[in-house]
C-alpha cells in the first residue's frame, strides 16, 4: 500500500516553517562570512613609536608626523583600508624587539616603521628581515645595514647615520676650523656621527668624548672643554640630550670662544623652542628644512602648523610623514598586493612619491642620494627664533657603505 502524504497543519506546519526560516538565516550567514572572506584584508603596518624614554622629544615630534600622514590618506594606503599599530617601544632595544615580535606573530603586520635610535633599530631588524617584512625607517640609519649586512627588506628612508656628520665635516673644513672637540651619546649612531664627521673635516680632532645615552649633566664634559680650548665643538646630543648641553654650555660662557657645530637633530624646531635665544647663532646641517622650497614642503609645513596649532614641524615629524607617503605609493604602484614581496620591494626602491625633501632617488643599499644643507638659528621677521638654510653643503650625496652592499 502506498504511504499516505499528510500535509502539516496547526503545530506542525508552525514547526516547518520556522525550520525554513533558520535555514534560510544561516545560509544568509554563511553567504555574508563567505564575502568577508573574499574581502581584501586591511593592510597592517607596524609602527614602534619612542614617546617615553631618551628619545620622548623626537618621538613625539615622529608620531605628530605619522598622524598628519595618516589622516591625510584617509587611513588608507594605495587607496586600500590599512591599520595603523602604533606601540611606545621607549627607546628599549630589548622591549621594541618582543613587541616587534608580536606585531609578526600576532598581527601578521604587512609593513613597518620607526624607531628612533639606532641601537634599537639593530635590535628589531633580523626579526623583520626572517619575517620579510619591508622595515621603512623613519629616522636611524645605521651603518651596519648600509655595508656588507644590507638587506632587500630594508629601507633608510631618512638618511645613512654618517652622512648627516659628513656634512658638518664639510662646513667645518670650509670654515678652517684648526682644532676641533667632537661629542656624541655612546651607542651606534653616536659612534656613527664622529666617524662621519672625520671623514670630511681636514683641521685636529683634539679630542672624542662619548657620554651617556640619556645624559643631561654636562659639568664634566664643559670641563673638559674649557680645558681643550678648541676652535670649535661638533656635538650630536638628540632631543633632551642637546637642549641641556646647549643651555649648559652657553650658561657656562663658553660660547663666546668656541663655535657650536651640530646636526639638525640637535638644532630643529623641537631643540629651538625648548631653548630659545641661546641657540642664535648655531650652525646644523640637514637633508630637510622647513622653508625648503618644494611644493610638497611647503603643503606639509602649512598642513602641520593648522594640524598641531602653529607648530613648525622638525625633520622627525617630517621624515615620519614621508616614511608613510612612501608606503602609500608602494602599495599604490603594486597594484595593492602587498603579498607580492618582490613588487612591493621593486615599487618602494623606486621612491616615486612627493618627498618633503625634494627629489632623492636610492642607492643600492637602499640608503637615499640626497642634499645636505647648511642652516643658522636666527630671527626671523616676526622676531621668532628659528632655522634659516644657507646653502647646500653636499649634492646629490650618497653614503660611504653602498659599495660593500651585495644587493643590485
Amino acid at each position: 500500500m502506498a504511504p499516505t502524504f499528510r500535509p502539516f497543519s496547526g503545530p506542525a506546519l508552525r514547526r516547518a516553517a520556522q525550520l525554513t526560516l533558520l535555514a534560510a538565516l544561516a545560509t544568509s550567514a554563511c553567504l555574508s562570512a563567505q564575502a568577508q572572506g573574499t574581502a581584501a584584508a586591511p593592510i597592517k603596518v607596524g609602527i614602534a613609536l619612542d614617546v617615553s624614554g631618551p628619545f620622548a622629544g623626537p618621538g613625539a615630534e615622529a608620531r605628530d608626523g605619522f598622524a598628519l600622514a595618516i589622516k591625510q590618506l584617509g587611513s588608507k594606503l594605495g587607496g586600500q583600508p590599512a591599520q595603523f599599530i602604533q606601540t611606545d617601544m621607549a627607546g628599549s632595544p630589548d622591549q621594541a624587539k618582543q613587541l616587534v615580535d608580536r606585531y609578526v606573530q600576532r598581527e601578521k603586520i604587512d609593513l613597518f616603521t620607526g624607531p628612533i635610535a639606532s641601537n634599537v633599530a639593530l635590535a628589531v631588524a633580523p626579526t623583520l628581515f626572517a619575517a620579510k617584512v619591508p622595515y621603512l625607517s623613519s629616522n636611524a640609519g645605521p651603518s651596519q645595514l648600509a655595508g656588507a649586512q644590507c638587506n632587500a627588506y630594508f629601507f633608510g628612508t631618512a638618511y645613512q647615520n654618517d652622512q648627516f656628520h659628513e656634512a658638518a665635516g664639510q662646513f667645518a673644513a670650509d670654515q678652517k676650523f684648526g682644532r676641533m672637540v667632537l661629542i656624541a651619546p655612546n651607542y651606534p649612531a653616536g659612534k656613527d656621527s664622529l666617524t662621519g664627521f672625520k671623514r670630511k673635516f681636514k683641521g685636529q680632532v683634539a679630542d672624542e668624548i662619548f657620554t651617556k645615552v640619556g645624559q643631561i649633566d654636562y659639568a664634566t664634559e664643559l670641563a673638559q672643554l674649557r680645558a681643550a680650548k678648541p676652535d670649535a665643538v661638533y656635538f650630536f646630543l638628540p632631543g633632551a640630550m642637546g637642549i641641556n648641553f646647549i643651555k649648559q654650555f652657553v650658561g657656562a660662557g663658553l660660547s663666546k670662544d668656541i663655535t657650536l657645530v651640530t646636526s639638525g637633530f640637535s638644532a630643529d624646531e623641537d631643540v629651538i623652542t625648548a631653548v630659545g635665544e641661546p641657540m642664535l647663532g648655531l650652525f646644523n646641517t640637514t637633508h630637510w628644512a622647513h622653508d625648503l622650497d618644494n611644493a610638497a614642503n611647503k603643503a606639509f609645513v602649512a598642513a602641520f602648523r593648522k594640524e598641531y596649532a602653529g607648530r613648525t614641524p622638525s625633520l622627525y615629524a617630517a621624515q615620519a610623514f614621508d616614511a608613510i607617503m612612501a608606503m602609500d605609493a608602494a602599495v599604490k604602484a603594486a597594484g595593492g598586493k602587498v603579498s607580492d614581496k618582490d613588487a612591493l620591494i621593486k615599487a618602494l626602491a623606486k621612491a616615486q612619491y612627493p618627498s618633503v625633501r625634494g627629489n632623492f632617488r636610492y642607492a643600492n643599499n637602499h640608503y637615499p642620494v640626497q642634499n645636505f644643507y647648511l642652516r643658522t638659528v636666527g630671527k626671523n621677521a616676526e622676531g621668532r627664533v628659528t632655522n634659516k638654510t644657507i646653502r647646500t653643503v653636499l649634492e646629490n650625496y650618497g653614503d660611504a657603505y653602498s659599495a660593500q652592499c651585495g644587493l643590485k
